[in-house]
């Protein structure tokens, strides 16, 4: 079977950036990786990974290029996991994130399952529409306030060094 793909660049623009594209199902997520970044125009040398997504496109299990973990916190990897075993009619978006440092990110949707077309050749780009920008979009991870982003809950005040609660001949 062979599965078709909506990747939607993620940007503020007003323009929309997509490709529509094929693969079989038996192909691996680095096929898939591929796919998209010469679809896209990238040269496919950074680090790059897939993410399981839900309905709301929260980022869940990770399927890695390389296998940058540490033991005993195994990843998938691309060039190991078959597309039909991540992606399914029941499980059919992705979150792709290439180049770490610029963080391209895509949404990637099952948009249908068909049967392979005789004389054509998969992968298989079906459309192009938009043109990707110099830059990945900017991404924005601020709070809208300061007290959203306060990561210790505990009304301490950390320049008060008399009531702080440790001892300072611990070694």
């Amino acid at each position: 079977m062979i599965y078709r793909f909506r990747v939607i660049l993620d940007n503020d623009t007003e323009d929309d950036v997509f490709r529509d594209l094929e693969i079989r199902e038996t192909d691996t997520m680095e096929d898939l990786h591929n796919i998209i970044t010469q679809s896209f125009g990238f040269d496919g040398m950074e680090m790059a990974s897939f993410y399981i997504s839900d309905d709301e496109w929260n980022q869940g299990e990770e399927i890695a290029m390389m296998d940058m973990s540490e033991a005993g916190n195994e990843v998938k990897m691309m060039n190991e996991t078959i597309i039909k075993d991540i992606v399914h009619e029941a499980s059919p978006k992705l979150i792709y994130v290439y180049d770490f440092l610029s963080m391209w990110t895509f949404y990637v949707e099952l948009a249908e399952i068909v049967e392979e077309a005789q004389g054509t050749d998969y992968p298989n780009l079906m459309f192009v529409h938009g043109q990707i920008p110099d830059e990945a979009p900017d991404k924005s991870f601020e709070a809208e306030d300061d007290d959203a982003f306060n990561e210790f809950d505990d009304d301490l005040d950390i320049d008060d060094y008399e009531n702080l609660d440790f001892d300072e001949n611990w070694n």
